[in-house]
């Protein structure tokens, strides 16, 4: 534990904002499983409303800073690239 004063105070906002950020984080990370689960089973429709969700909350943890920019711009990029190919895939077994 540190001594100075300023920075046990500095120790209880750190995990103050830790555990709000905890359940962003999570939500995240929940709504991407989801969606990939999705697309990999074959439900596209589903699976582009779970994307849609996916990426709303991607973009407000980035929005808030819990979150790098960059970080969301990579998570958002590599789902909808599974789901455009799942729907390629569909596309093409569907015209043969």
């Amino acid at each position: 534990m540190p001594v100075i004063k300023s920075a046990q105070k500095q120790v209880r906002i750190t995990e103050r904002k830790r555990l709000r950020n905890k359940s962003v984080r999570s939500r995240c990370k929940t709504s991407i499983t989801r969606a990939e689960k999705l697309i990999l089973s074959g439900e596209l429709e589903s699976a582009r409303e779970a994307v849609g969700v996916a990426i709303s909350a991607l973009d407000k943890a980035a929005e808030k800073g819990i979150t790098h920019p960059n970080n969301t711009a990579r998570h958002k990029s590599r789902l909808v690239k599974k789901l455009n190919q799942a729907l390629a895939k569909a596309e093409s077994e569907a015209t043969e």
